[in-house]
């Protein structure tokens, strides 16, 4: 039984079915907000709402694969809809790319810059229109710690999400809405599983286990960031050291850690 609380407005969450999305709509509805859930299955999202209902909220779905420009606009629509304003803006949805980028193939590569440049693009603008004429909202876009290293095309991407977040803050600054860019490392969702990304282990290559975050975790303290007006949002004392470091660090450096990250990857990959 969830405790019925007083309706804060309604959330859009792009991905919102698994993993980050996910938890960021169950704890958005736990705080009172409607959600509008975006996703492209709609078996995952008929459940997801199912679950949201049950915890007294109201919601909406939007079957969309945000590779499509069609479906972007589609979205970015209801986002623009004065009638039916959103409030909250979770611009999560992605993946990993796995496709090297010296590869004569680049379909993995579009699909990524579309899914998580140009829908980011879109669908920020799109909120931020809303939002900024109503004086309020706020606007959350999943970067990534990956985009302060050199590991590949997903790197790259996640580098210019927090750049545009930061723009598109001070772009807004004084309108009454904020931007945060929230930098996750590897947190335990399918995510990562779909990705073939492991824990380290004994002997064996992968990510170290107590670089692995908790969903649930990660959340609360970027709605904690974004209750602040915070920019960035990095999660737990660990990933800040991290990416403090991962700033003052010579750039061969970080190119170093970059190589010996990936080629862990490939040795856990491989056993």
């Amino acid at each position: 039984m969830h405790r019925i609380v007083r309706h804060m407005g309604t959330a859009l969450v792009t991905g919102g079915t698994s993993g980050i999305g996910a938890e960021f709509a169950r704890q958005l509805a736990d705080r009172g907000h409607d959600l509008v859930l975006v996703a492209r299955d709609t078996t995952r999202l008929d459940a997801m709402a199912a679950e949201l209902r049950g915890r007294g909220r109201a919601v909406e779905i939007l079957v969309a694969d945000l590779a499509e420009p069609g479906d972007t606009d589609r979205v970015a629509s209801r986002l623009a809809d004065p009638a039916h304003p959103i409030d909250w803006f979770i611009n999560n949805a992605g993946f990993r790319v796995s496709s090297r980028l010296a590869t004569p193939d680049i379909a993995e590569h579009d699909r990524a810059l579309n899914v998580m440049v140009r829908a980011v693009l879109v669908l920020g603008g799109a909120a931020a229109a809303g939002m900024r004429e109503r004086g309020s909202g706020a606007i959350v876009n999943v970067a990534s710690i990956n985009g302060q290293l050199a590991l590949s095309g997903y790197s790259a991407i996640k580098a210019w999400v927090r750049v545009y977040s930061e723009s598109l803050s001070n772009e807004l600054r004084g309108s009454g809405v904020t931007v945060t860019a929230l930098m996750p490392g590897w947190v335990r969702t399918e995510f990562h599983q779909r990705a073939g990304t492991t824990k380290g282990e004994k002997g064996r290559g992968g990510i170290p286990n107590f670089l692995w975050l908790d969903p649930e975790l990660l959340v609360r303290q970027a709605l904690r960031d974004v209750d602040k007006h915070r920019v960035i949002s990095i999660p737990t004392v660990r990933y800040r050291i991290l990416s403090w470091l991962l700033k003052h660090l010579p750039d061969s450096t970080v190119r170093a850690v970059s190589r010996r990250i990936s080629l862990s990857r490939s040795n856990a990959a491989s056993n």
